[in-house]
Parts: structure tokens; C-alpha cells; sequence
């Protein structure tokens, strides 16, 4: 199974009812320079894998554990669907989530833009 098929999969325990799935993508909490800094345990021990789901409604950010982006744990916060996430730049783009830096690789930024197309206020 791709890895986008099964965040969704994963996922779909915390949608409401009737709730679809506009985009899905990894991130992190943790920088991945820190790993040349502290070697491969200090980046385990702090890093927090991320999926966030955008429907419709809302955007949720849900805890996936800190060894992959695949299997949803539980969710860390919510963000009204209102919210921009990107432009995308660089090799890792930062979305600020309620206190938290989530870390997007550049391998995930079309569909951080497809989110960012389909926001209400960019529809009106």
C-alpha cells in the first residue's frame, strides 16, 4: 500500500461521519539537522512523526508515532480549514500547528498546495 493510501486509511477513524479526505501528508517535530548533531538515537528520542489530514471542514493534525508517517495514533490538534499552510520553499517547509513546528519534506508540497487550493477563502 502507498504511503498516502494508508495515512488515509489510518486516518479515517478520526473523521466525522461523511467527512472526506481532501489531502493528506507527513511531517515532523523535529528538525533533521538535529540528527548530524546528536546521531540517530538523539533524533529518535525527539522526533515525533505527523500525518495531517485536510477535509472539508478542518484540518487535523493526528500523531503517527516516531517511527513512521503510516499508522495514526490519535490526534494532536485541530486547525479550522481556513488555515494557509503554505507557499512551500526549500527543502523542508515549516507550518506552525498550535505551538508545534511541523517539518514538511518537499516531497509532500503538492499536497500541501493542493490543500491551499481548495481552502474556502481561495474558492470565493
Amino acid at each position: 500500500m502507498a504511503l498516502r493510501d494508508a495515512m488515509v486509511s489510518s486516518s479515517e477513524q478520526y473523521l466525522h461521519p461523511g467527512e472526506t479526505v481532501e489531502a493528506v501528508f507527513g511531517a515532523q517535530t523535529t528538525s533533521q539537522y538535529l540528527f548530524g548533531l546528536t546521531g540517530a538515537i538523539g533524533f529518535i528520542i525527539l522526533n515525533k512523526y505527523r500525518i495531517v489530514v485536510v477535509t472539508p471542514q478542518r484540518i487535523l493534525v493526528l500523531d503517527s508515532g516516531k517511527f513512521g508517517m503510516k499508522k495514526a495514533r490519535g490526534v494532536v490538534t485541530e486547525l479550522p480549514r481556513s488555515t494557509r499552510l503554505g507557499p512551500t520553499k526549500g527543502v523542508w517547509h515549516v507550518i506552525p500547528a498550535n505551538g508545534e513546528k511541523l517539518r514538511v519534506h518537499r516531497r509532500f508540497f503538492k499536497d500541501v498546495q493542493a490543500a491551499d487550493a481548495a481552502t474556502p477563502a481561495a474558492l470565493a
